[in-house]
């Protein structure tokens, strides 16, 4: 009989258990949504607004050379989906910085391969009284494989698949770089009033 008794213990103590839980987790559910975690897209109760169409009054200001011009592009085409951009209410900086270092050097001291690396150092200016309300830097990379004479016979066709290759490289390099320059924005205006 006192096994029996031990048995019924233990499933109310289970029971009794289980409850604590539940009541820690809805407590901190309703935490979060009081002021902790809030859908990055969603509506902002700070805000009132959604996060897409504060990102729509970002000017995304030039970035030099063609790496900076589709970085530029992609931003731009991530928050406006290509429509016309409402007046700005902050402006989006960015100066890239373009490194290739070589991988797989051979005996020779000839190269298999490369990695295209950018550091973009960011800000983001509130136009209305030109304060630098956010700054930081992104990192990204891509490797790429550079094509030798004997794997490619003709020399122009060795030339363009080298050129193709880094200009690949420094595409989704560039896209890496949009994408989390567009989080860190977005984020940065979730939480703006």
């Amino acid at each position: 009989m006192s096994s029996g008794k031990t048995g019924l213990a233990r499933v109310a103590s289970h029971r009794g258990l289980a409850l604590v839980l539940l009541l820690a987790a809805a407590h901190a559910l309703a935490a979060c949504s009081e002021g902790g975690f809030r859908p990055l897209y969603g509506v902002s109760a700070a805000g009132g607004g959604r996060v897409q169409e504060r990102m729509a009054q970002v000017d995304v200001a030039p970035i030099p050379g063609r790496v900076g011009q589709r970085i530029r592009n992609e931003l731009i085409f991530q928050n406006t989906g290509a429509s016309e951009p409402p007046p700005p209410t902050h402006r989006l900086e960015v100066a890239i910085k373009e490194t290739v270092i070589s991988t797989l050097v051979q005996p020779d001291g000839s190269s298999a391969g490369q990695t295209y690396l950018i550091e973009a150092s960011f800000r983001i200016i509130k136009i209305s009284d030109k304060k630098v309300v956010m700054q930081g830097t992104s990192h990204a990379r891509a490797a790429f494989e550079r094509y030798t004479t004997a794997a490619v016979p003709s020399g122009s066709t060795f030339t363009y698949a080298n050129v193709r290759a880094r200009e690949d490289a420094e595409n989704r390099a560039a896209r890496v770089i949009a994408d989390d320059l567009k989080t860190r924005v977005a984020t940065y205006l979730s939480g703006a009033a």
